[in-house]
């Protein structure tokens, strides 16, 4: 019991002093995106440009995700008796 509560009291206190430190860091941050990655292509000569697909119009990103998922369910339930299936032989080791 006491191991509990000690642990509950650190995750506590591990917790609140996260909260206070991320009330006093600036409102924005920058991502790993615009510190280093745009620097170093800066750097090289190489400017930004449009992607390919862009994800960022509408509900574009939750759409290739559907088709992700879609596809990757498909996939693992055509192959499901050979990925997990009883007659499976195991490599011996």
């Amino acid at each position: 019991m006491k191991t509990t509560a000690r642990l509950a009291a650190l995750l506590l206190a591990v917790a609140l002093g996260s909260w206070l430190a991320l009330r006093k860091a600036p409102a924005q941050w920058q991502g790993v995106d615009a510190t280093v990655v745009e620097r170093f292509a800066r750097q090289a000569g190489r400017g930004a440009r449009r992607p390919y697909i862009d994800t960022d119009r509408g509900d574009m990103l939750l759409f290739v995700f559907l088709l992700a998922g879609i596809s990757g369910g498909f996939l693992g339930g055509y192959c499901f008796r050979e990925l997990f299936g009883p007659g499976r032989e195991r490599p011996h080791v």
